[in-house]
């Protein structure tokens, strides 16, 4: 018998050269075989007579042998076979009876030469394939699926006439255990380069199932019904299992692969089947028991209390430079009183690009400093540290607050200074990049951490600074954890990413600003679009250019074609020829920090016109006086990047403009995205459109984001399922406090949180707060 861990090389029909390609699909044991699931299925359920087919019809047929043979055209050799309604008028099979014996259907394969003499006349077969109108005026099928059911040869009586009655009962028995035909097919995606097929796939998956530890109790063969018990231990409480009547585990895996006779395949298409729907919420209610218990723990563990009287209030207010919105008010209320619990804080503060995050981090960090504790502000480019360093020391130094700033590129002295200031205390808020979490910076009394656009974090650097050790050596209380993203996160993400904190949305934008007016042109219409920045810049704004790629090499095709415009040659055709009395700058991810940092502020001191730059501008950057942006080549970029980049503009009075420049040959989904950057300046609505088209997997990144690794559950498809699994984990662990009238037992709960910790953990281990 197979065991759930045992490596697939040793499944019988694999071995190591099969298993090498499948390890490329993440297959290496029979679990994970067992759990490459099909992406579709196929209704073959009913075979059709030959005299009844229509061209365009996908069909099961049984068809018996005519005639076969191998010719050859000048490109290839082409393998044709002939097969008709099976039997005669006297004594039909499978009850064929008065049929148009005459018509017959054409099977042809490409390349068949594998297939010479492997059929003879009188042969049963069933085939599975899309019937099209011949050009010789009958029937035929393209490289059908197809199965032998039996052999003439086999059932000939002593003076040669065929034994029907045998011959036919063969067939049916072949017919109910085939895997091909007769029956509703799983359709699974090939592997090793094609060489790995479905056809293959059903075989390996089958043999798998059929001799796995699993299900003991024998494979059900298709003319037996399923068992309604399997063996194997089901982890799921048993009033859960009966709050949404799901079938048990392994009986949802076989039915899985293999339907049963009269499963819906609108159902099956859909992924609604009480096997798939069994098999989907095991795995989201594992993930959500993961999240729920990592929340319980973090609220039972020993936080600060941040006393907020009367002095704290007035602090705050003191820093403020303009009057807050209600959204702002209403979050800021949010995060005071998960300070002021002795609890540790782990709040999520989403807000579109402009909405005031950094106003209320800093009020934050106001409350903490109040408090006597240190602060420190991870951002993950030194562009958005420096950003937030000089916005930190105009609103905090005044009011006695010293900031520091501390990043990868600084002089060795310069860090050494301030690491020791952060150790002796002198400093209160240290803003940085992943320098922050060196093994040298030690906090006199670190009380916040701040992680600003989180998603470009490691898991384990957001962990590194929340457990950072006083300047004692001594682990203090869990600092409180603010987490703040201009990416709007959908809310599917939301209860997986970050089911574990609680969530703080800005959802109102400061008054003064203007909404942005977002235009499409092609890049045939340039002209016009510079016309325009010449246009906004003879008003006294200032414009920022786009480009997806630094230089040209870096935008080449695999034949050494430049596809891409580029920011450097770009800034030099604008900077000579097509603006050449206008002031233009460059800025990208691979110049010097201390350049970056100078053309920054040349362009926030409107020394610069048009700032000609990369991605590296997509968030921190705030420069009021810019009112237009054009992006080129903006069906490259990702919805969420190009939404990011559009708030750079529109932060002043001034009415602002988005130009997307696209090429004329956009691929569908450029399209789409483009269409939804015209359709809507609402971040929410945006990321939710970015999450269709690119899927959970990509929306931030997997390794970085800490996205669980899913093998059944799909976070668009599944959003009613992810929230009731979040409501059933979180009712079983409340069944722990009812003592006598519980309805989950000690064991159950136990069990279940075990084999979380010893099954699930390499997939959702990396679901971390940040």
């Amino acid at each position: 018998m197979l065991e759930p861990g045992t490596s697939v090389q040793f499944v019988k029909g694999i071995g190591p050269r099969f298993a090498e390609m499948l390890a490329n699909k993440s297959i290496h044991t029979v679990d994970d075989l067992l759990f490459y699931l099909p992406f579709r299925y196929e209704d073959r359920v009913n075979p059709r007579r030959i005299a009844d087919l229509q061209p365009g019809e996908t069909v099961s047929v049984i068809g018996e042998v005519r005639n076969s043979g191998l010719f050859r055209t000048r490109k290839m050799p082409i393998f044709q076979l002939v097969v008709g309604d099976p039997g005669s008028p006297d004594a039909p099979i499978f009850g064929y009876a008065g049929v148009d014996r005459s018509r017959t259907l054409k099977c042809l394969w490409f390349h068949g030469t594998y297939l010479k003499d492997k059929f003879k006349p009188g042969q049963l077969l069933a085939l599975y394939g899309k019937v099209e109108a011949s050009h010789s005026g009958g029937l035929e099928v393209i490289q059908p699926q197809i199965e032998v059911l039996n052999d003439p040869d086999d059932f000939a009586l002593e003076d040669g006439v065929l034994d029907l009655d045998k011959a036919e009962a063969e067939a049916a028995r072949k017919l109910v255990q085939s895997l091909e035909i007769g029956r509703i097919v799983p359709i699974y995606e090939a592997a090793g380069k094609g060489k790995l097929t479905s056809r293959w796939f059903r075989r390996i998956i089958r043999y798998a199932l059929e001799n796995s530890v699993g299900p003991s109790l024998g494979a059900p063969r298709r003319d037996t019904a399923m068992p309604t018990q399997t063996a194997g231990h089901d982890y799921i409480p048993a009033a859960v299992r009966a709050h949404l009547d799901l079938i048990p585990p392994l009986q949802a895996l076989w039915q899985v692969h293999w339907p049963e006779l009269g499963e819906s395949i609108a159902d099956l298409q859909n992924w609604r089947t009480p096997a798939q729907r069994r098999l989907i919420f095991e795995e989201l209610f594992f993930l959500e028991l993961g999240v729920e218990l990592k929340r319980r723990q973090q609220r039972a563990q020993t936080g600060i209390t941040f006393a907020l009287a009367e002095r704290e209030r007035e602090a705050v207010k003191r820093i403020l430079p303009f009057k807050p919105t209600k959204a702002q008010f209403k979050v800021l209320g949010e995060i005071a009183r998960d300070m002021a619990d002795p609890a540790p804080m782990r709040r999520l503060l989403q807000g579109d690009v402009g909405s005031g995050k950094t106003i209320i981090a800093l009020q934050a960090a106001v409350i903490a400093m109040e408090n006597g504790y240190q602060v420190a502000l991870m951002a993950p480019t030194e562009i958005l540290a420096t950003q937030h360093y000089l916005s930190a020391r105009r609103i905090l130094e005044p009011a006695g607050y010293r900031c520091v700033l501390l990043t990868g590129s600084q002089e060795a002295d310069r860090k050494r200074n301030t690491r020791r200031h952060l150790a002796r205390g002198d400093a209160q808020l240290a803003i940085g990049t992943h320098a922050l979490i060196e093994q040298k910076v030690e906090f006199a009394r670190l009380g916040l951490v701040i992680v600003d656009e989180q998603h470009r974090f490691g898991v384990m650097q957001r962990m590194k600074l929340m457990k950072k050790p006083d300047n004692s050596g001594e682990i203090p209380a869990e600092p409180d954890v603010l987490v703040m993203t201009a990416t709007p996160i959908p809310r599917t993400l939301a209860l997986t990413l970050y089911g574990d904190l609680d969530v703080s949305i800005l959802d109102e934008l400061p008054p003064g600003r203007t909404p942005i007016t977002t235009h499409k042109y092609l890049e045939s219409q340039a002209g016009e679009v510079w016309d325009m920045v010449r246009a906004e810049v003879a008003l006294g704004h200032q414009a920022y250019v786009v480009y997806p790629v630094i230089d040209a090499r870096s935008g080449e095709n695999e034949e050494g074609e430049s596809e891409l415009k580029a920011a450097t040659q770009m800034y030099d055709t604008l900077r000579r020829k097509l603006m050449p009395n206008l002031r233009i700058g460059l800025l990208h991810g691979r110049l010097d920090a201390d350049i970056k940092d100078a053309v920054m502020q040349s362009f926030q001191r409107h020394e610069i016109d048009v700032l000609v730059a990369t991605t590296v501008i997509e968030v921190g950057v705030d420069v009021p006086n810019a009112s237009i942006m054009v992006i080129e080549h903006a069906d490259r970029f990702g919805l969420s990047q190009l939404h990011q980049l559009r708030g750079r503009i529109g932060r002043g009075a001034a009415k602002s403009h988005c130009v997307l420049m696209a090429s004329a040959k956009m691929t569908e989904e450029g399209e789409r995205r483009i269409e939804a950057m015209l359709r809507t300046t609402d971040g929410f609505q945006i990321a939710e459109t970015d999450l269709q088209i690119r899927g959970p997997g990509e929306f931030f990144g997997t390794k970085q984001a800490g996205m669980p690794s899913f093998r059944v559950a799909n976070l668009l498809r599944d959003v009613e399922l992810l929230q009731v699994a979040r409501r059933e984990a979180a009712w079983m662990l409340d069944q722990q406090k009812l003592g006598a009238e519980a309805q989950v037992s000690e064991e159950e709960i136990r069990a279940a949180v075990t084999h979380m910790r010893t099954h699930w953990n390499r997939r959702f281990g990396l679901v971390e707060v940040g």
